[in-house]
């Protein structure tokens, strides 16, 4: 699976790559978390507003940091 947080590197960026983090370990994985903070490839993938998070290309969250909870049963919905 590919996981990636898309931001400058903010307290909110940082917040979510921990919080991200948090939800691979609840589900038992191990998969690494790109951190992508140039701006033309945040645009690129049509983020207007950071943190993001992408899984495996497909934007799932934009300008939030959820909880551990939520991004858990995404990363869960994403690996069946």
């Amino acid at each position: 699976m590919k996981i990636e947080v898309l931001g400058s590197g903010c307290k909110n960026c940082k917040a979510l790559e921990a919080a991200t983090l948090q939800a691979l370990t609840n589900l038992g994985l191990d998969d690494p978390i790109d951190k992508v903070t140039d701006y033309g490839e945040i645009m690129a993938y049509g983020v207007m507003s950071t943190p993001a998070l992408a899984i495996d290309g497909e934007i799932k969250l934009v300008g939030r940091v959820p909880s551990v909870d939520e991004i858990t049963r995404l990363l869960a919905e994403v690996g069946n």
